[in-house]
């Protein structure tokens, strides 16, 4: 029987991180780099990327690299791919789908009321964090269906709002909001978790987690009422997120495949 330690071990991996600027991204590459991993960050600005891998604490030169990536063009996904396994000699052992739209996100039609959300947009949103995940996942899978390793493992992020519908009060007075493509989205996701999971076994596995709200200097009259709602009182913090990426991306979970991790402080049981 192996030991936990032995379970965690991530030497000699490979794990392909998209949105790998952001800060679930971020904190994704550090959980796989701090079990012996390495790392490959995929954003579509290499600015950003080249900021992200000097802020990621434990990373160095020799096991992060860096993929620039528009998710909403093919030829792009089809050109990053190609990349990933160039660098990884086509020996890919976790994918984490993690890029997408957010709440916050500065887009035309997007955080408005509902009735005058954009088609466009929602389109835009479904094709990023949706149909994205979907053909990085499908690519991915034919590399990891080539060589023969005891760990493949697809994490896919959802949100608390791909579970329950919004409480539209937490926005009011901010220019935050909660669009319908987000929720369809990631409720989306959820569904082609279950889906792949099933077609992809037994010997990949995919599983997605569930994230609450992640503080980010949001206004503080929205803090406050979102710490009001949720069981912990408080919001989340990237930290977090570290002990489920750590779990999903590792043996430790070689038994489980086509489930969810919540880790929203309690938002969804109340």
């Amino acid at each position: 029987m192996k030991t936990f330690r032995e379970l965690q071990d991530l030497t000699g991996t490979w794990a392909v991180i998209t949105g790998g600027a952001g800060y679930v991204g971020k904190a994704a590459a550090e959980t796989i780099i701090e079990l012996g991993g390495n790392v490959i960050l995929l954003d579509n600005d290499m600015e950003k990327l080249k900021v992200a891998q000097t802020e990621i604490v434990s990373a160095k030169s020799s096991n992060t690299f860096l993929v620039c990536c528009d998710l909403s063009k093919d030829k792009q996904i089809e050109m990053a791919i190609s990349e990933i396994a160039m660098i990884t000699e086509g020996k890919v052992n976790i994918l984490i789908n993690n890029a997408a739209f957010v709440g916050t996100s500065d887009l035309e039609g997007w955080c408005v009321p509902f009735q005058e959300q954009s088609i466009s947009t929602f389109r835009a949103c479904l094709d990023v964090n949706l149909t994205a995940p979907f053909v990085i996942s499908q690519k991915v899978c034919a590399l990891m269906d080539n060589f023969q390793h005891p760990l493949k493992s697809i994490i896919n992020i959802s949100s608390i709002y791909g579970v329950v519908g919004p409480q539209m009060d937490l926005y009011a007075g901010t220019n935050m909001g909660n669009p319908a493509a987000y929720a369809a989205s990631k409720a989306g996701l959820m569904q082609m978790t279950r889906w792949m999971a099933a077609v992809v076994s037994p010997k990949i596995r995919v599983n997605s987690i569930v994230l609450g709200g992640i503080e980010r200097g949001q206004p503080t009259e929205f803090q406050q009422r979102y710490n009001s709602k949720v069981p912990l009182q408080r919001m989340a913090t990237e930290e977090d997120l570290k002990g489920a990426i750590g779990y999903l991306s590792s043996q430790l979970s070689n038994y489980m495949t086509g489930q969810t991790l919540s880790v929203d402080g309690g938002w969804t049981i109340v």
